[in-house]
């Protein structure tokens, strides 16, 4: 029988736990077990959205063992979240998206709702979304509703990118699309993004085999998500809806086609309000300032603070007192640029409402 004294420490994964929790393992089994710590302080962290350290990490580990491997997600598991970049989204994100906007309220009530109230929805015979398409011009929030709806439902966020699966060249992006999607599908409690969706789900119609092959492979993949034990969310955004495979559009594979436009007044407002409440701000008069953007979409405003933001950093820099900015400076920086959108761009939007919104 192996005794542990102070003299015998050694820098040994046993040692280590000994020292932090004042348990013992067998050094035949205390590399795996430091191993699992190490894995539950980074699902800890994200979880509470902070680096919780190793010693809190061990001693939760320690005292809840049975239950965490148990309940909590096994190590492959934990694995595979850390391999796919699984985040934790910040529930505030929702509140940062206006009420006004008419992507909320669908989402609100044809996704989120029967997913938190997923007894109610099984006793009126309602199936949550497990497949949805937002769809909008370039700039609109798309990728933000999607963080937001990860934030509310407190579930890990995954984004998946067409240029990852590029990865040992084009010609594997159809193998490596097949082996994420079936680590995605032994996943619970996820949200798994797509972006630029065209770019892997293209038209077949005119495509060329190596591009005919990829839409294939997800219209495949598309139906085993959806038949997956877990609680699963896959949601797809593209800024050219009408560039998708048509066999993706029609009812049976995407539960819901959401349109993700432009913002109304009181939407521009909200995010406007979002990043001045970041800054060093006096006097400036918001709706003044707001209605000067009827085509900024939320990356143009974005993209607004951060030259109004460095204009006043280099401006307390140089002159050496405080700087607060003003409308001043947001009319300054608004006379060289140029919005997103334009009637042309909405008009084409507004048309592909008309054709492909579902939900």
């Amino acid at each position: 029988m192996q005794v542990y004294t102070a003299e015998s420490n050694q820098e040994t994964a046993s040692s280590r736990i000994f020292d932090i929790s004042g348990h013992w393992f067998d050094p035949e089994i205390a590399d795996e077990v430091w191993q699992e710590i190490e894995e539950h302080k980074w699902f800890l962290s994200e979880r509470v959205g902070r680096d919780v350290g190793i010693k809190v990490a061990c001693i939760d580990f320690i005292e809840n063992i049975d239950s965490i491997r148990r309940e909590r997600t096994d190590t492959e598991r934990v694995r595979i979240l850390q391999e796919l970049g699984a985040k934790m989204a910040d529930p505030g994100i929702w509140g940062t998206i206006s009420d006004s906007q008419p992507p909320k309220q669908i989402v609100e009530k044809r996704i989120l709702l029967p997913l938190v109230e997923s007894e109610l929805a099984t006793k009126h015979g309602v199936t949550p979304p497990r497949t949805i398409i937002f769809f909008g011009p370039p700039g609109t929030g798309k990728t933000h509703f999607v963080r937001a709806i990860a934030g509310v439902l407190r579930w890990w966020f995954i984004e998946i990118s067409p240029s990852s699966l590029t990865e040992n060249g084009e010609d594997r992006l159809g193998a490596n699309l097949k082996r994420i999607m079936e680590k995605v599908r032994g996943l619970d409690e996820a949200v798994i993004f797509i972006d630029e969706f065209e770019e892997i789900a293209g038209s077949r119609e005119h495509a060329s085999r190596l591009d005919k092959s990829i839409t294939n492979e997800f219209l495949k993949q598309v139906p085993l998500i959806k038949r997956a034990t877990g609680k699963l969310l896959l949601v797809c955004a593209t800024n050219y809806i009408h560039q998708l495979d048509a066999a993706l559009l029609r009812p049976g594979r995407f539960d819901c086609i959401i349109p993700v436009g432009g913002l109304d007044h009181a939407g521009r407002r909200t995010v406007f309000e979002h990043y001045l409440a970041k800054t060093n701000f006096g006097d400036v008069d918001v709706d003044a300032v707001v209605s000067l953007m009827p085509m900024f979409t939320p990356a143009d405003m974005e993209f607004l603070f951060q030259k109004v933001t460095h204009t006043a950093f280099e401006k307390e820099y140089y002159q050496g007192s405080d700087y607060r900015i003003t409308t001043a400076d947001f009319l300054e920086a608004l006379q060289d640029m140029k919005p997103t959108l334009t009637e042309e761009v909405l008009a084409e939007f507004h048309e592909d409402c008309e054709r492909y919104t579902r939900f």
